[in-house]
């Protein structure tokens, strides 16, 4: 089998209202989409998204004629442009989709099918009021989630712990919160300081009283010892991980055991193949493995055959936060992920990522 042709095709939705995202205080009046396809001489087309892909045309050429079955050879493939370009993993998904097809199995089961679906958690994206929070968190349980996380901002710090203080105190202790404060990456041209050790310590000990589960990427990714020391004096579990770009530098984290929960986004950080080699280093360690995945439902569907496959947990990020981030505005292209009423994501059981793109949609929104 060969690979024949790769097309990508750019979409855009409008959004209306905007949303204005945590982590980029710029409002955002739409939301890009990739859609990557991979056809083969056989037939078999495979599909992947996550990232932008920008670049990417001037490599597809070392990609043409060879085996998408040769999977490591693709991901080191993959790696060597990924110091180049972008990052170009939404094409190792597309090649999964077409193995699990040709093998005629969901691709979480050539990962270990461990499990048919995890838990998922509300990942919320927009700052509010601690009301506003509270309500949001009581609304979430009512659909059938059992944890919900919160991001604060660096620059707001008293007004997101006390949204975390009003959702504690409207959901109660039976329901699980954790806190992002996306510390360990930045949107392009932010150059403000990082929160210093001893502020986030002041906030992870205040968060630990809250009984938050993990308090994620409290601080930039190079400061290991001052993460190992916030886990060590405060008690409070440590996540990271989800935007490293390279392989090296993620296992440099697990072996310095910088965390509690490992994070990487198979479609932002070091694809599929790798992402489960995590995983099961995390795991041989005692330590977690459970994917960051806020892109759109194809790489929300990437990073659940992986996590699924390799049993990850506790819980699987499911970006939701009404009424500015339903899964109609992030899965636009596609039919809508959504839990069940007991908050699991299933794993779909048709062959490779079990995908049902709406090209009609497609179609209306590609720019």
């Amino acid at each position: 089998m060969k690979i024949t042709a790769i097309r990508l095709t750019r979409m855009s939705l409008p959004l209306d209202p905007p949303f204005t995202a945590a982590w980029d205080p710029i409002p955002r009046t739409s939301f890009p989409a990739t859609l990557v396809e991979v056809e083969t001489d056989e037939g078999v087309r495979g599909v992947g998204s996550g990232d932008s892909m920008d670049g990417f045309e001037a490599y597809e050429h070392l990609f043409i004629g060879t085996d998408p079955l040769a999977i490591l050879n693709q991901v080191r493939r993959i790696e060597t442009i990924n110091f180049h370009g972008g990052r170009y993993w939404p094409l190792e998904a597309a090649l999964w989709d077409i193995i699990g097809k040709v093998a005629g199995l969901p691709v979480s089961v050539l990962f270990g099918g461990a499990r048919d679906r995890l838990a998922a958690y509300a990942s919320s994206g927009e700052l509010m009021a601690p009301e506003r929070r509270a309500e949001s968190a009581l609304a979430a349980r009512e659909l059938g989630f059992r944890a919900m996380k919160i991001r604060i901002a660096r620059d707001r710090l008293a007004e997101g712990i006390a949204s975390v203080r009003a959702a504690r105190d409207a959901v109660g202790d039976d329901f699980d919160l954790m806190v992002d404060l996306n510390q360990m990456w930045r949107m392009s041209g932010d150059i403000n300081p990082a929160l210093p050790l001893a502020t986030v310590h002041r906030v992870a000990a205040e968060l630990r009283d809250l009984g938050v589960l993990w308090l994620e990427e409290p601080l930039p990714q190079t400061d290991v010892i001052g993460a190992q020391r916030v886990r060590q004096q405060t008690g409070i579990q440590v996540a990271g991980g989800e935007m490293v770009r390279s392989m090296p530098e993620m296992m440099a984290l697990v072996e310095a055991d910088a965390f509690d929960i490992y994070q990487p986004d198979v479609a932002l950080a070091v694809g599929m193949y790798r992402a489960r080699q995590v995983a099961e280093s995390a795991n041989l360690r005692h330590r977690q493995f459970t994917p960051h995945t806020w892109s759109n439902g194809l790489g929300l569907l990437a990073n659940l055959h992986v996590a699924a496959g390799v049993d990850a947990g506790p819980y699987l990020e499911f970006p939701f936060d009404p009424p500015g981030w339903l899964p109609e505005r992030r899965d636009f292209f596609m039919t809508p992920l959504m839990i069940d009423h007991r908050g699991d994501l299933h794993v779909p059981t048709a062959p490779g990522l079990g995908a049902e793109i709406d090209y009609d949609s497609v179609a209306r929104y590609t720019v």
